[in-house]
This record gives C-alpha cells, structure tokens and sequence, in this order.
C-alpha cells in the first residue's frame, strides 16, 4: 500500500473542511446562530431561546470529540488548546476584548462572514479590519506587547490543560478511557438544560444546534484522522495536513480571516498555500449567501453614520487583538476549544460572555444618556 504524502491528502482534506464550512454558513444563515445575539437576547429581552441553542451546539461538540478521544482517533494534547502551558491572563483579557468587540461589531467573526454572505458591506469592512488586527497580534505590533505582556503570565501544567489528562492520573485512568465518560456526563448535563423549556426544544434550535455542534465534530475527525499522517516520508515526523498550526484544528475564525488576506496579498509567494482555516472563511460566506439568495432574504447594507462606522471599526480591532491573544473567538474558544474539556478555553469564554455583557450593559448606558 501507497504510503500517504501531505501532498496527496491536501485536496481531500481542504475540499472537505470547505463543504462542511459551508453547510455552517447555511446553518447560521438560516437559524440565526449567533453567540453575541445570544447573550443580547438574554441583556435586553430575557429571551434564552439562541443561547439553548448555542449550548446545545457545544454539548453536541463535547460528545463528538471525547468520543473520538475514546476511539483512539484524536487527542487534545494535538490541538492548540490542550498544551502544557495554561495562559489563563491572555484568554481572560482577550476574551473580555473580543466580546466586548463583537458587540460593538454587531457580531462576531463567524457573524460577520455570514453578513457578507447576506449583502452586509459594514461586515465585509468588519472582517478586513479584523484579519488585519489579528494578523499585527500574530506577528506584528500587537504580538510583541501581547508576548511581553500577557503571555508572560502562564501556569504550567505538564499532562495538559483539558479535564481528561488532569483528571485521569488522580482517578487510577487514563485520558483516552475518562474523555468519552467525561464528556458523555457533561453533555447530558448540558442537554438536560437545553430541553427543560419549550424554546429548546424547537425546531430552529435543534437544527443549529446539532447541525453547528455536529460540523465542529468533523472538522476534527477531518483534520485528526483524515488529515493525520504519523510518519512524513520526507520528513520522517507527524502531520496534521492543510493546517497553519500544524497542529489538529477545527474552525477558528480571527487567525484564518489574517491568513486568507495574507493569501491573498501574497498569492505570488509559493509558500502560501491554502489551509483549512482560509478554505472554512470562504466556505462559510457561500453557504450564507446561497441561503440569503434561495430566501430573497439577501440586501446590501451600509453604514448608516459616522458613530456607526466607528463603533464597528473599535470593535473589529478588539476582536482581531482579543481573538488571537485569547487563542479563539466565540467558535475557535467557544465550540472548537470548549470541545476539548480545556481550561483554557473555558477562562476565554467566560472572558468573551463577560466583555459582551459588559458592552451590551454600556450600550444601554448610552441609550439612556441620550433619552
């Protein structure tokens, strides 16, 4: 048998992690899956309806990567957000950033892509402002004061920051046996909040949240299993393919808007190659479009003031810096990373909730002023 050669697997592996991006542009498109709407439903109406949804999207993430851990098929310690080393300053601080952010952006990345699909050219700006502000925190400006400041501030951890590795050496068990029960208990957990009331059990939330939780779940089977090569022939080391971290990935949504601009700019450069992350940006804004179109629901949409353009393009900046020194955004933390059962992703969500109430709460503050 031919051995496999990340050359061969780079096309299967990119054409599927953009048909599922697309399937998630269609998904938010057509059942308004949005974490910012969520908790502004909830600040200014006490509707829990996106957030059971939004939930229920993170239950089903949970189940399905735990379980493959149980499977032998993937490990946190693969990903980003399973590492030894807990920056748990970095993912409150940018998590406080990139929620406060996408409140005044009216939506987070993944939001904002599925507005460009819709025909809303404020998001469109949102998203160049965006990538530009997490690629200066990847590697330029914002990265030197994110490495000399926050970073510095980190606890190690040697088995891993996700539940199953800390957990398993105190219980007599390993992380690949504890992962799927774990992960099983707090997913019924979470469902059991979820269909407690009648808005959780409706169709529109069962459909974005399984369909969203269940797009998360093959990612990672897509790049932990299918895009998984043990031993490079050239190399002679593992490989995740199609991947900017060389590392397992999902769908994250700050860095891969900086990669797919740097793509772009730089097409020439053959060291530019597509990834799961740029090919996900695209997917995503084709799905919603296609949705948008098939229900006439498509409209071009600009800024409607100067304090509007500004309040967009403040919180476009916090979400590019907050996004990347958080290490995700409300998917890249809040489905992909919470997946994992890490600590650190569970510190940059509470951080993302926290600065988008605390921006929602302004928002009013605002409003009352001007009354």
């Amino acid at each position: 048998m031919e051995t496999a050669t990340p050359a061969a697997l780079a096309p299967l592996v990119l054409w599927s992690a953009f048909a599922l991006s697309v399937v998630f542009g269609a998904l938010t498109q057509r059942t308004h899956f949005c974490t910012m709407g969520a908790v502004a439903d909830i600040v200014n109406m006490g509707d829990w309806a996106r957030m059971r949804m939004w939930v229920l999207a993170i239950a089903v993430a949970v189940l399905g990567f735990n379980a493959m851990v149980g499977l032998g098929w993937v490990d946190a310690g693969n990903s980003v957000y399973g590492g030894p080393r807990l920056l748990w300053l970095s993912a409150l601080a940018g998590g406080l950033m990139f929620g406060f952010g996408m409140v005044l952006a009216s939506g987070c990345g993944s939001k904002s892509l599925v507005r460009v699909g819709g025909g809303n050219l404020k998001s469109l700006v949102v998203v160049i402002v965006l990538g530009l502000s997490g690629f200066m925190t990847m590697k330029g400006l914002t990265a030197v004061w994110r490495v000399n400041t926050l970073d510095r501030v980190a606890v190690d951890l040697p088995p891993g920051q996700d539940l199953p590795h800390l957990l398993a050496p105190a219980l007599g068990s390993s992380a690949t046996a504890l992962a799927p029960w774990l992960g099983l208990a707090i997913a019924l957990l979470l469902l059991a909040w979820v269909l407690r009331r009648p808005e959780g059990r409706s169709g529109e939330v069962l459909l974005g949240g399984i369909g969203v939780g269940a797009v998360i779940v093959a990612l990672w089977w897509v790049s932990g299993r299918l895009g998984y090569i043990a031993e490079d022939p050239n190399t002679l080391e593992e490989v995740f393919v199609a991947t900017n971290s060389r590392r397992m990935e999902a769908m994250s949504l700050v860095a891969p808007v900086g990669f797919a601009l740097d793509w772009l700019m730089f097409y020439s450069d053959t060291s530019k190659v597509l990834t799961m992350g740029i090919v996900s940006v695209v997917g995503i804004v084709l799905g919603s479009a296609v949705v948008a179109l098939a229900t006439r629901s498509f409209r071009w949409e600009g800024f409607g003031s100067v304090e509007d353009t500004a309040n967009h393009l403040v919180g476009a900046v916090l979400m590019g810096v907050g996004g990347v020194t958080a290490m995700g955004c409300t998917i890249g933390q809040g489905l992909s990373g919470v997946s994992t059962l890490s600590i650190g992703s569970l510190l940059a969500l509470a951080g993302i909730v926290g600065g988008a109430v605390l921006a929602l709460r302004y928002q009013l503050w605002r409003l009352e002023r001007l009354v």
